[in-house]
């Protein structure tokens, strides 16, 4: 008697429903803890920081491509990402919301 060819596409696929609903449980407690230990403002711009400028700032923000951001003036960095930097194809006007740009501005500001 031969084996049945499609019981190891659904355990693969059972697995992998299991391991969805699992993961989306962990991703639920860290928003939990995150609302718990900071304000949600700041808990977005980190976030959104994580999302859009490590990639030119560096892992620690001390500069990479682009500028060191740690110890930079919140103000200055509320207004690059509002109004954009002259000349720079990567800060652009109206990359972020005033709201936005200013959680991003205390997150930074908070880093040492």
């Amino acid at each position: 008697m031969k084996n049945n060819p499609i019981i190891p596409y659904i355990l693969i696929m059972a697995f992998g429903i299991g391991l969805i609903f699992f993961m989306s449980l962990e991703g639920a407690t860290k928003e939990e803890a995150a609302e718990g230990g900071e304000t949600t403002e700041t808990a977005e711009g980190g976030a959104d920081l994580v999302a859009s400028c490590i990639s030119c700032h560096g892992g620690e923000l001390e500069g990479g491509m682009g500028p060191k951001l740690v110890g930079q003036d919140p103000a200055h960095i509320t207004d690059v990402l509002v109004n954009g930097l002259e000349g720079s194809n990567f800060m652009t006007p109206g990359m972020k919301s005033e709201a936005e740009a200013q959680a991003i501005a205390d997150y930074i500001s908070s880093l040492k």
